[in-house]
């Protein structure tokens, strides 16, 4: 998000109750309608569908900064989608009315956010792509590739520290955990990554973007 528009949109949302949730508390289920919007101050929340065998599947994450349900907020669609804490959270609850009013008011805010709705659709359109044609090897890449790009800790000689465990991306790339399991211990052996008690240290991103080109 630009730093002015962060600052506009920080400054007007925390006006309102801030709350605080646990991690895994579901903050909207799916087909329900909520008649408010979350502002992130802190935390994760991701937005996953479940499979039919009861998996979830991880279709969007955000982070601190983030507002959502926009989709629904702006369309009024039906909502299918769940939302949930990942970590422990806090955020803004705002009325869904107050959010549209402020936004249709500063068109640099939404400007903004269609510039992250686009982004993130080129994010999605990747993963489909990978999903439809992708190998196993190439999924687990660019699930890893995104979190390191999006919540990834730099570290000081040049590898970047991701807070996600083989389950968690079992959910995202719609695997099962055997199968990301042996792609990690693939990507150990080839030297692009070091996992330490559910910590995934990525040695060397362009490399891991590197193989993830066909």
């Amino acid at each position: 998000m630009d730093q002015t528009v962060e600052v506009k949109v920080r400054q007007y949302f925390s006006k309102f109750p801030k709350r605080q949730y646990p991690k895994g508390q579901i903050l909207i289920f799916a087909d329900e309608d909520p008649d408010y919007i979350f502002y992130l101050t802190k935390g994760k929340v991701i937005k996953y569908d479940v499979a039919y065998n009861g998996d979830e599947v991880i279709v969007n994450i955000f982070k601190p900064s983030s507002f959502f349900p926009m989709s629904w907020a702006i369309n009024h669609g039906q909502n299918h989608f769940f939302y949930k804490t990942e970590t422990e959270s806090e955020m803004h609850v705002i009325p869904a009315s107050d959010a549209l009013s402020f936004m249709e008011s500063n068109t640099d805010v939404m400007m903004d956010l269609i510039e992250r709705i686009y982004r993130g659709t080129e994010g999605l359109l990747t993963r489909m792509v990978q999903l439809m044609v992708g190998s196993a090897k190439n999924r687990i890449l660019l699930e890893v590739l995104i979190e390191a790009r999006r919540f990834g800790e730099k570290n000081k000689d040049g590898s970047t520290s991701i807070s996600i465990n083989e389950q968690e991306l079992a959910s995202r790339a719609g695997m099962s955990r055997e199968t990301v399991s042996r792609e990690i211990n693939k990507m150990k052996s080839s030297k692009l990554v070091k996992v330490d008690k559910g910590n995934i240290t990525v040695l060397d991103l362009d490399r891991v973007e590197a193989e993830l080109k066909p």
